[in-house]
């Protein structure tokens, strides 16, 4: 293993460390959102509008699932940066070995529970009779492939708790690329309908985690375990539930929220359902830097406070939110003068030309509307993720529940009232309420740490 491998985030400069990790870590995200955008293009393109509105309705159902998986491995892999950062290998192989164990207890009971209720909340979801087989068709495809996505989250998070963002990119374009190749293989030369490109995803991902897992082990000689340090320990398991819990839950959380508006949205023509199919296709390839802000901060948060190098925090996220802010007020030009082009990208050009100019129009007002406030997601992000990597998961909770509260209001009542444009706002009234809670409540966590630094306490 190269020495450059593993990356000590806690001594340096702040902003070359966070772009250093930033970089190759947004350019996997970018590739992992191109060859989701794919499943949507070939189904959007070869299969009809209905089809698209079909896979596009599941959007809220998979982020609720998908998102408690992903974020519980986020969350069994802070312990790990932490001892990393406090210089405790011992005790990092020990949380590597207990979440293994967790992570195969939630894929088995997690996939056999929602597989068999997945048709009865496509059904609470109020899903529309011309797309709910299309709807139903692929996410239960996706839902099955449960074990291999929390096998690849769980790995990739390994490595970067050890400050390598860039191994994990290699294994994300593997991904990309075999996606891509299936997506076009099920549907134009097998004939599959959308369980396809679901199929194509779950195949993809698979291939990536189990060659993840063969290279792991034998680059970094500081995970391998030996066979006492496989043993189940009481310790390790408690303290990993009770940070991987409340992040799993602070997607879900943040998940119920976004069933709401998609319950709203289906209520709606299917025109306007296209429309948010593609806009947030889009709008989540665009916000890939602020997903690669949060993962940054967290394993950032995690070493320093390991390592009790408390005086690094604010720096850090000062850093990271001065890139923010320049992003976000780059790309929204492009939301505004481009976004209906983009969105045409992803309707199928035998649709009638009155259809096409209809839901690219409506896609570009999702895409404005949203673009404007990305501020205020890229410090959701920043902070939460920080406020994470420092163990007070409990509060990063809270904010998703501010998240789902103003997209339930939004949802259930507003939306009758206004239409269209409450749906269009439904994520920067969440993002502005998350940042009323976090950024108060960043601080507080701070404050507390050096309390306890004062009293000659240490990190978990």
């Amino acid at each position: 293993m190269k020495k450059s491998t593993v990356k000590n985030l806690t001594v340096g400069s702040p902003m070359k460390l966070i772009l250093n990790f930033l970089l190759p870590l947004l350019g996997g995200l970018l590739f992992q959102q191109l060859y989701n955008m794919v499943d949507t293009l070939v189904v959007g393109r070869y299969l009809g509008v209905n089809a698209l509105a079909g896979v596009g309705s599941t959007g809220s159902i998979n982020f609720l699932v998908l998102g408690f998986c992903i974020g519980i491995c986020n969350g069994f892999v802070i312990p790990v940066a932490q001892k990393f950062g406090e210089g405790d290998e011992e005790g990092l192989r020990r949380y590597v070995a207990n979440s293994f164990w967790l992570s195969g207890a939630f894929a088995v009971v997690i996939t056999a529970v929602i597989c068999v209720l997945c048709r009865t909340v496509l059904h609470w979801m109020d899903t529309p009779t011309e797309i709910f087989d299309y709807a139903y068709d692929y996410i239960f495809v996706i839902f099955l492939g449960i074990p291999v996505i929390i096998l690849y989250n769980l790995l990739s998070g390994i490595i970067r708790s050890l400050g390598d963002s860039r191994t994990p990119i290699f294994f994300l374009v593997l991904s990309s690329a075999l996606n891509v190749l299936f997506d076009i293989l099920s549907v134009q030369v097998l004939g599959m309908g959308v369980e396809g490109p679901a199929w194509a995803t779950v195949l993809s991902q698979a291939i990536s985690g189990l060659l993840c897992l063969a290279v792991m082990f034998r680059r970094y000689p500081i995970l391998r375990l030996s066979r006492s340090e496989w043993k189940p320990r009481r310790r390790e398991l408690w303290r990993l539930l009770s940070v991987g819990l409340p992040m799993g839950l602070q997607y879900s959380i943040t998940a119920i929220g976004t069933i709401v508006v998609q319950a709203a949205v289906n209520g709606l023509a299917a025109s306007y359902i296209a429309a948010v199919t593609v806009g947030n296709k889009i709008n989540q390839l665009f916000t890939c830097a602020f997903d690669a802000m949060g993962t940054t901060m967290a394993v950032y948060g995690a070493q320093n406070y390991g390592a009790m190098k408390l005086d690094r925090l604010h720096k850090g996220v000062a850093s990271c939110g001065l890139l923010a802010v320049i992003y976000a007020l780059a790309v929204l030009p492009i939301m505004f003068f481009f976004g209906s082009n983009l969105a045409q990208l992803f309707i199928d050009s035998s649709e009638p030309p009155e259809t096409r100019l209809e839901i690219a129009r409506y896609a570009r007002q999702f895409l404005i509307c949203n673009g404007a406030f990305y501020i205020s997601l890229a410090f959701v992000n920043i902070l939460r993720f920080m406020i994470q990597g420092l163990s007070f998961t409990k509060q990063a909770v809270f904010a998703g529940i501010f998240e789902m509260v103003a997209r339930c209001i939004l949802g259930f009542w507003l939306t009758g009232y206004w239409g269209y444009t409450v749906i269009c706002f439904a994520n920067p009234t969440a993002w502005i309420c998350a940042d009323l809670f976090l950024v108060p409540a960043y601080f507080r966590c701070v404050k507390l740490l050096r309390r306890r630094h004062a009293q000659g306490l240490t990190a978990a």
